[in-house]
């Protein structure tokens, strides 16, 4: 009996094990179906354009079937070592916490070596779930002499944090460039078939169909993407079969093409001709890149079956199709893609490849976004407004300021180019530069993160670098050609980027300088010498210690503030994303009578900022369970505290100390189960006022969700703990007010040229002309209170 029972569970586990196994199969599966077309869009449209690429130049000279065949057998090789071997195999594996991307390696080394250049540092940063990769060990290895020495030397940070910087300003570029050659090769095949259509109405077309991409970004590109993924399979079965039926009608033999001896007939006929033309073979791996940099959306099982079953075969069977059709039609292999199509399929084909460009395009342009929101949260962008998207696009953002910025320069280049070699020129060595970046920093990651040999690092650094640097240095023959454009323009966002750090970094330096100590606090008592009126005010900055200068300055200009005070600083931790349950830190300033409160606000770089009414009531609730977790692990009344933080949402008790009820406006009313109702200080005029005033300065503010606290009628030890919460939710009846400081920020006289240059007119500049920090917090502007402040740095 004992048998059979064991014998039944034994099957029953067996079952519930193949269940688990089906279930995570089957979620393999709709990622891959999803990466289809939310990250390899753009590399599935390469074909479009690489063959006509690389035989733009003097290489149109060669029109041998030994040159097709050797051209064919670099993207054969260069596809599967650079993309196949390198993503797939290596840097997949480099990621952080299921995210990938430049910030993403550049991340992962800020945690574990001291390379980061982010203010406000916590020993309590590091007890994050989140914050150590799975595996990791945390035994006592001697750091490498790498390592030490990056650590030592500020100006070799400072390298490490502009090489990164510019790696992504490539990508951003890249965000400017492949939109552009991705529609305008698609809509190049009119010239083929459609009579009395000139390059001219190609690039109008070109343009029309940019400024409908752009568009409806700003629209609303998200209600149509769950038609991404079909779009993409059905371009990539269209250059598979056409792919098929040209090696089976113009050349069967192409296949022999594989060998590399080909590669070594290819140099040995063109010399020269073909060093400058492997600047266009290499667009055969544009976009290689979004299969790391869009790893969080998806993860690296589903991208590296999708690629290695999927888009691999289809690319290599196509561009086999195009050398064994240019193997017969030699003076056709300066032409478009669209001369190797069949003329029964070629007007579906040609309707296909447009809308797998605008796929395409728009997984590029949302990429850039995603790179600019890191690149902010790690205080190297100036803050502009984001839009996050749902459904369709977990994860994804709309930046209107970029998506018109980059609409503009998209049609200049366009326009400009007029030609999709010349903007292959220019995407081509923005996108080798940007890989170049991704290997050193990966490189980096295999010796200080995962502790491995630095002979090991090296030695994968050699062997993708080395190509890849072949690769760049043909591009760099090709700048005087188009190559020029992202190199000036990557120039230019590295600047604006790192002058906004510099700025950023001096500004906190001298708030970190002008700080307060607690002995002021203490010397002014319970009141702090003024006037406490009704209600709570949260004073943001950017110090998680001390007192800003801030609050010392408002209150020497207008003596009164509230009732209970909140010191809130909003901060980055060098991970991806921080769980909800482990965001805020609370502690006390001053002693119990002072009600002064820290609450600093941990987010990842790819975390989303919140504010409003869900963010008042995850403050209020975190300061009441901090009250509490207080008396109950102390039991003192008064003291001087201060310094002292607790992550208050691992307590099981979160969410039991108050009682919330839904109301909406300033009279909703309150739940009857609570035994402590607490009573609005404000008289009807003025509640009346102040509803008056919402609908008509903010009109959305009166219907948006709005929370009522009401404080439990239960036994406390202490007596001060009930009295102390009983004034939060009085507190938070009478309203919450936002206090910022507007500053102004200017170098000091007898600084250097640079400093002043960097300070007076670049930071000031940025200042000027970007985002407000309101609108970057989501601050509700009419709860809102700037205080002027003067920096001299």
């Amino acid at each position: 009996m004992i048998g059979f029972v064991l014998a039944k569970d034994q099957v029953l586990g067996g079952e519930l094990l193949r269940m688990v196994e089906r279930k995570d199969r089957c979620k393999v599966l709709v990622l891959v179906y999803q990466s289809l077309g939310l990250v390899f869009g753009d590399l599935s449209v390469s074909p479009l354009y690489v063959f006509k690429s690389t035989f733009s130049g003097r290489l149109r000279h060669y029109q041998t079937e030994d040159a097709v065949f050797g051209a064919f057998s670099m993207m054969f090789w260069t596809l599967t070592l650079l993309s196949l071997f390198k993503y797939t195999v290596f840097v997949l594996s480099a990621d952080d916490n299921g995210e990938g991307g430049i910030v993403a390696l550049y991340s992962h080394l800020c945690r574990r070596a001291k390379f980061c250049m982010l203010p406000n540092h916590q020993a309590a940063d590091e007890e994050l779930s989140t914050y150590n990769y799975p595996g990791y060990s945390n035994r006592n290895l001697s750091p490498s002499l790498l390592r030490r020495f990056i650590e030592r030397h500020k100006k070799t940070k400072t390298s490490l944090l502009l090489l990164v910087l510019f790696g992504a300003s490539m990508a951003i570029s890249i965000g400017v460039v492949a939109p552009a050659i991705s529609v305008l090769s698609s809509v190049e095949g009119l010239k083929f078939r459609a009579k009395d259509v000139d390059n001219n109405t190609v690039v109008l077309i070109a343009c029309i169909v940019l400024i409908f991409l752009f568009v409806l970004q700003h629209r609303g590109f998200h209600k149509v993407a769950f038609m991404f993924t079909p779009i993409v399979i059905m371009w990539l079965l269209s250059i598979t079969a056409v792919g098929i039926y040209n090696i089976l009608r113009w050349n069967p033999g192409v296949y022999q093409a594989i060998s590399p001896y080909y590669i070594y007939k290819f140099f040995k006929v063109t010399g020269k001709d073909c060093w400058i033309s492997l600047g266009g073979i290499l667009l055969c791996i544009s976009g290689s890149e979004s299969m790391f940099t869009d790893l969080g959306h998806f993860s690296a099982t589903s991208i590296r079956v999708a690629f290695s079953c999927v888009i691999y075969p289809c690319l290599v069977l196509q561009y086999m199709g195009q050398a064994a059709f240019f193997s017969k039609n030699l003076s056709a292999v300066p032409m478009s893609f669209y001369a190797s199509v069949p003329d029964p399929v070629f007007w579906p084909v040609l309707v296909v490849a447009t809308l797998a460009a605008i796929v395409a395009s728009q997984a590029v342009i949302s990429t850039t976004f995603l790179i600019i929101k890191e690149c902010h949260a790690f205080g190297c962008f100036p803050r502009v407004k984001m839009v996050h998207t749902r459904r369709w696009l977990p994860g994804q953002i709309y930046i209107p300021e970029i998506n018109w910025i980059l609409m503009v320069l998209s049609l200049s280049v366009t326009m400009g180019f007029r030609d999709t070699n010349h903007i292959g020129n220019a995407y081509g060595i923005a996108y080798m530069t940007m890989t170049i970046v991704t290997t050193w920093l990966t490189s980096l990651v295999i010796n200080l993160v995962w502790q491995k040999s630095a002979m090991l690092a090296l030695l994968f650094s050699m062997l993708f670098g080395s190509v890849e640097i072949i690769y760049f240095a043909s591009s760099c023959m090709r700048i005087p050609k188009g190559g020029w454009f992202p190199l000036m323009f990557s120039v230019i966002f590295l600047v604006i980027m790192y002058a906004w750090h510099y700025g950023s970094w001096k500004k906190y330096s001298q708030d970190l300088h002008n700080k307060l100590s607690m002995r002021w606090i203490l010397t002014l008592g319970p009141s702090l010498g003024i006037i406490r009126v009704p209600g709570i005010g949260l004073i943001y900055t950017e110090l998680a210690t001390g007192v800003p200068a801030t609050f010392t300055h408002f209150l020497t200009t207008l003596p009164a503030f509230y009732q209970v005070v909140v010191f809130v600083c909003v901060k980055t931790v060098p991970i991806s994303h921080v769980p909800h349950k482990e965001r805020y830190l609370i502690g006390r300033i001053g002693p119990k009578s002072y009600r002064l409160y820290r609450c600093i606000i941990r987010n990842g770089y790819k975390d989303i900022i919140k504010n409003g009414e869900d963010f008042e009531t995850d403050l209020v609730m975190s300061i009441a369970e901090f009250i509490q977790m207080e008396a109950e692990g102390t039991g003192a009344v008064d003291g001087p505290v201060d310094g002292r933080m607790a992550v208050v949402r691992t307590s099981e008790k979160f969410g039991t100390r108050l009682v919330m009820s839904d109301s909406f406006g300033p009279g909703g009313s309150s739940s009857p189960n609570a035994s402590v109702i607490v009573s609005g200080y404000k008289s009807p005029t003025l509640q009346n006022l102040q509803a008056s005033y919402e609908q008509e300065y903010s009109p959305q503010l009166p219907f948006r969700r709005r929370v009522r606290f009401e404080l439990l009628d239960t036994k406390y030890k202490d007596p001060h703990v009930k009295e102390e919460l009983l004034e939060l939710v009085e507190a938070k009846c009478a309203g919450v007010t936002y206090v910022i400081g507007h500053s102004r920020i200017k170098a000091r006289s007898n600084s250097s040229f640079l400093h002043q240059f960097a300070i007076n007119i670049a930071y000031s500049l940025l200042r000027k002309n970007c985002r407000s920090p309101a609108v970057a917090l989501n601050i509700p502007h009419i709860c809102l209170i700037e205080v002027g402040m003067n920096y001299c740095v």
